[in-house]
């Protein structure tokens, strides 16, 4: 590896799912992850193989599938931990697992209760333990952004003693501000002996708004990987964005001297994908990605832009993926069209029946939409794919009523666990007539926490695409629905949160996860 190369690390599928409500189901995983790969990200760490079954076969489906990234497993410093971890990457091509121990004073006293000189043991240990199963390892310091500086030097050369080949500092809480998280890079490489022996990596939350301010600070320092995610999805506030790391190298390589080798046109295409799988919306000003990102309204802007694109344009927007994929299929195109272009975003089905069912609603989606993007398919896939989700509840009718004047009312039919059932409620429209009759009949005493309505496309014919998420006992879900009718899609996502909510396949979160 070039010594000016930035080491992209994408952790969407480990720390991104960690947000509240969005969890991945196994195929969904492998969507995202073959369009990581498709936009040659160098690790995806594909998730937390001890956390859970469902967790151990994702990291372990991703592993035989992808060829070309490094696939890597999150393993805390312990023996089972490790070993988990190593049997799911068997599969992998290149496999890295990714082990990790908390350094600040306030976790080693009040969570892992153990001495410095212990953690340090435990540390040595874990990375000579992954030697024993891959050459690949990376030792990372939870919490190195609130850890005495002195402390961090001795676990790291140790660690890099011991076989680390990449050393992680996360920035775990949230808590640095730019000059300073660069002066800890900076006085890492210069401080531990055998600091050359190691790339150096950072992971920072964005509690503050610096998750990316921070990353850029510490690449400038000497900072070779990057750990980040798409949308800059993840627990809280989320984590530094691929997105913004990516480009800001790529814009600013007059000041940072750096690369990476992703395929930026690939940006847009993965963050809607990412974002219609989560239920996660992308906000309209959000950089790079988001709708308003590269849009000008000011007079003086547009004037400007006409004249000389760089006049208030620093990046083109075709080079991160806006506009790249036209209208590809229509109601004429065959079941051979359609494979062929799933295909080409990573999407494959297991199974001819699989790929009938997708193909008819293609087909039932064509007579109501003349032109279908890959932004269509992408939704269509999404509601089509729950092969690990036992379906309790099903849509089989639905009739709303609104008029000026008048109270909204909706009259639903469900099939619940083979049999149906009809309920009629009223409500303040009828997407809340619709949800209100849904729950007289589900009875599941969960708690409506966002109601969320995107177009995946332009045009008043576009899909609607709704995301619903749901709160019981402490658990949230995110439900998402599709369809050129928004009630009839609103509909869809709440069934799609209930089914969720009450499913046993359920993904415990991975700091909770109890071995």
């Amino acid at each position: 590896m070039s010594e000016n190369q930035v080491i992209i690390f994408d952790t969407t599928l480990r720390d991104g799912e960690q947000s509240p409500g969005a969890s991945m189901t196994r195929e969904e995983k492998l969507r995202i992850a073959r369009a990581l790969e498709k936009m040659r990200v160098d690790v995806i760490e594909a998730g937390f193989a001890m956390a859970s079954p469902g967790d151990f076969e994702s990291v372990k489906s991703i592993a035989g599938h992808i060829k070309d990234s490094v696939i890597c497993s999150l393993a805390r410093a312990l023996d089972a931990d490790i070993d988990r971890a190593a049997e799911a990457l068997k599969p992998a091509n290149s496999a890295r697992i990714h082990t990790f121990i908390a350094t600040s004073p306030i976790h080693m006293q009040y969570k892992l209760r153990m001495t410095p000189e212990q953690v340090i043991d435990q540390a040595v240990h874990a990375v000579k333990r992954v030697r024993n199963h891959v050459e690949d390892v990376e030792f990372s310091c939870e919490d190195a952004g609130r850890s005495e500086l002195d402390f961090l030097c001795r676990i790291i050369e140790a660690a890099i003693n011991a076989g680390a080949k990449t050393i992680n500092i996360p920035d775990t809480v949230g808590y640095a501000i730019p000059h300073q998280f660069s002066e800890t890079i900076s006085q890492l490489l210069n401080r531990i002996p055998n600091a050359d022996k190691a790339v150096f990596s950072v992971h920072c939350h964005n509690d503050l708004g610096l998750a990316v301010a921070n990353s850029i600070a510490a690449v400038a320092n000497g900072a070779r990987q990057v750990e980040c995610t798409i949308n800059g999805l993840g627990e809280r506030a989320g984590n530094a964005s691929l997105e913004e790391i990516v480009m800001a190298i790529k814009t600013r390589h007059d000041l940072l001297n750096v690369d990476t080798k992703v395929d930026t046109t690939q940006i847009v295409p993965t963050s809607r994908l990412v974002s219609s799988i989560t239920g996660f919306s992308v906000q309209p000003n959000k950089a790079i990605v988001g709708a308003n990102a590269f849009a000008h309204e000011a007079g003086i802007h547009q004037d400007g832009v006409l004249k000389h694109r760089e006049t208030y344009e620093i990046m083109r927007a075709e080079d991160v993926g806006w506009n790249a994929n036209k209208m590809v299929l229509g109601k004429h195109s065959g079941r051979n069209a359609f494979r062929a272009r799933l295909v080409e975003l990573g999407i494959e089905f297991e199974s001819d029946a699989e790929l009938a069912v997708a193909f008819g609603k293609f087909k039932e989606l064509a007579d109501k939409k003349h032109e279908i993007y890959d932004e269509d398919l992408q939704a269509l896939v999404s509601d089509t794919q729950h092969s690990e989700l036992v379906e309790n509840y099903r849509l089989v009718s639905l009739e709303a009523y609104s008029k000026t004047g008048e109270t909204p009312i909706a009259h639903v039919t469900l099939e619940i666990d083979g049999s149906e059932q009809t309920a009629s409620e009223q409500g303040d429209g009828p997407v809340d007539a619709i949800f209100k009759a849904i729950e007289k009949m589900a009875c599941s005493n969960a708690n409506l926490q966002l109601y969320s309505v995107n177009a995946i496309t332009g045009g008043t014919d576009s899909q609607g695409e709704v995301t619903v998420r749901l709160e019981r006992d402490g658990r949230i879900v995110n439900g998402s629905g599709a369809d050129t009718d928004i009630v009839i899609a609103s509909a869809k996502a709440y069934i799609n949160a209930l089914n969720l909510i009450t499913s046993d396949a359920y993904r415990a979160h991975p700091q909770a996860a109890d071995v």
